[in-house]
């Protein structure tokens, strides 16, 4: 029998210590993507089943920009599904797949594309999970095509608020499903999800590209290539004033066939890492500037074809991990709306003009055309075209929402909860008539409502 000595605690420090130990020690924060850090920390697991026992936030790798995978609370217990990653089964026949919440797009693209599957719908990042792109409803640039990812969800195993765990999907517990998709993980904690994959000829897309002068151009070139393409988006210049303004570089394609396909698979492109947080004054409107002009005439010809790997036709961002940082300390939000197709193309350059002439944005500007709208009761997308524009933060950014929401309401539009950190409760409801939809089925399932954010506190009420 061998002895086991009993450990001895060590005798606590004197109280002066004690504060300057605690006083050195920053208390743990989390992060969105927009780099604006709240009070928290997060539970690391393998099983949600039990992890999430009693939690009130599931997160998954922190894509979303504003404040939706934030605590409420510093003492919140907020659970982090990246660990709980296992492809449950999958039946090559049909492409439907069943997969822990925890489970990314960069693992399935590894796993499946090999074997000529992909996700019906990707947003413009592969660094997300299963879970987060149900509880964002994501929406790609085939949306005018295939919808959001929700739609291509045939099932969602969940835990709820008062800890039992359902299945729910569009033919079972069906407000339920429809409140959790696009829902920002307030109903319940995803645990496993079963969707389609679909089958993919090669490993390559076959894309075209156009530099457009100005924005009424490029909406007229969005229009000629929707019904032409099943993905297309835009970069567009929301810098420059005047006649240039709206100018970009259009893009369309497709999968290409095994026949237009070269004979090897894509290679992954160097990973490149930004190391540090550049300072707040690297970015400013000259710089942005120059960038824009840059990265325009780049585009020599004025059409261009050719067959590209996925990944910078998909997740051009991807390609320098930590990309956030270049926004330094201060932090970034982006701004991402809808402007309805029944405004019209005249909404959208009154849109353009009221942007460059409230200034504050970067780069990064895109726009895409979308379809109809989905069954989730607060997904994003309706009929018309998208605008999103990073933006960092400053004393006015508040203001420079105020003022966008106002003429999304004014025009019948909507923002994308995922993207946002700045919407006041007031402007959100103006514009979502879906939300008392929303805001009863969640009364149905979490009438405390335990499960919150930092989000559903500044949205809808929630106490902090």
């Amino acid at each position: 029998m061998t002895a086991h000595a009993t450990p001895v605690a060590e005798p606590a420090p004197p109280r002066a210590e004690a504060l300057a130990a605690t006083a050195a020690t920053p208390a743990p924060t989390l992060s969105g993507w927009g780099r604006l850090p709240a009070p928290g920390r997060e539970i690391f697991s393998e099983s949600l089943e039990s992890a999430t026992r009693g939690a009130v936030l599931s997160r998954g790798l922190a894509r979303s920009y504003g404040d939706a995978s934030l605590p409420a609370h510093a003492a919140d217990k907020v659970v982090n599904a990246t660990m709980a990653n296992r492809v449950l089964a999958f039946d090559e026949a049909t492409g439907v797949i069943r997969v822990e919440a925890g489970v990314s797009l960069v693992e399935l693209n590894r796993l499946f594309m090999p074997r000529g599957f992909f996700t019906p719908v990707t947003p413009g990042t592969k660094f997300v999970t299963v879970g987060g792109m149900v509880a964002s409803d994501v929406h790609g640039k085939n949306h005018h095509v295939e919808g959001c990812f929700g739609a291509h969800v045939r099932s969602l195993r969940m835990r709820l608020a008062d800890d039992s765990v359902v299945t729910c999907g569009p033919d079972e517990n069906a407000d339920l499903f429809d409140a959790t998709v696009g829902g920002m993980g307030l109903l319940g904690h995803i645990l496993e999800v079963e969707f389609t994959l679909h089958r993919i000829p090669s490993q390559w897309v076959w894309m075209e590209s156009e530099r457009v002068p100005d924005i009424d151009a490029f909406l007229a070139a969005l229009a000629k290539s929707a019904p032409q393409w099943p993905m297309t988006m835009g970069w567009i210049d929301c810098l420059t004033r005047g006649r240039s303004m709206g100018r970009g570089i259009l893009m369309a394609g497709r999968w290409a066939t095994a026949e237009e396909a070269p004979p090897t698979p894509p290679r992954l492109g160097p990973q490149i890492t930004l190391p540090f947080e550049l300072p707040n004054w690297v970015l400013n409107p000259v710089t942005a500037s120059l960038f824009n002009t840059a990265y325009y005439w780049r585009h020599l010809r004025q059409h261009a074809k050719q067959v590209v790997s996925p990944e910078p036709f998909f997740y051009p961002l991807d390609a320098v991990l930590h990309w956030n940082r270049g926004y330094g300390p201060r932090g970034f939000t982006q701004y991402q709306c809808v402007v309805p197709r029944a405004a019209g193309a005249p909404a959208v350059r009154e849109f353009m003009e009221l942007l460059t002439r409230l200034g504050g944005a970067s780069p990064l500007c895109v726009i895409k055309d979308c379809g109809d709208e989905g069954r989730g009761m607060l997904s994003f997308p309706l009929s018309g075209m998208s605008i999103a524009v990073d933006m960092a933060v400053s004393p006015d950014v508040q203001n420079i929402v105020d003022k966008l929401n106002e003429f999304i309401i004014a025009a019948g539009g909507r923002i994308y909860l995922t993207k946002d950190r700045f919407t006041r409760p007031e402007h959100f409801r103006a514009m979502e008539p879906r939300l008392d939809r929303f805001l009863a089925t969640r009364e149905k399932y979490d009438p405390q409502r335990r499960l919150r954010s930092a989000l559903s506190v500044r949205l809808f009420g929630d106490r902090a």
